[in-house]
């Protein structure tokens, strides 16, 4: 079992950045490749970016590639996402997600963190 706490959210301008965490505990952790989603208000939850277990390949959504960066750690099982020129669509709940197989598609991701909000103001 994997179990994954999600932190580093808050309030950001627009333009600004913020640099989002994911601790995955389990003895497995850093087998698996890690996902990040988003689901703003009134919206279906999305794919935001994906690191495969050994972080040598990574995917983005194209609302957000040049602009957002997944990295992991693997001594200390953390995913990371940097986001930079934040844009007021990209005010969401943000979620982190362990698969034991690389993609962006949700069903394949097996264990969810709790989310983190992220803000972005005018």
């Amino acid at each position: 079992q994997v179990q994954l706490v999600e932190s580093g959210g808050g309030l950001v301008q627009a333009g600004g950045s913020l640099r989002l965490s994911c601790a995955a505990s389990g003895r497995t952790a850093s087998t698996y490749a890690m996902g990040w989603f988003r689901q703003a208000p009134g919206k279906e939850r999305e794919f935001v970016g994906a690191i495969s277990s050994s972080g040598l390949a990574r995917a983005y959504a194209d609302s957000v590639k040049d602009r957002f960066t997944i990295s992991r750690v693997n001594a200390n099982s953390t995913v990371y996402l940097q986001m930079n020129s934040l844009k007021l669509e990209d005010m969401a709940v943000y979620y982190c997600a362990a698969s034991q197989k690389y993609g962006r598609t949700q069903s394949g991701y097996t264990h969810w963190g709790r989310g983190t909000q992220v803000t972005v103001s005018t």
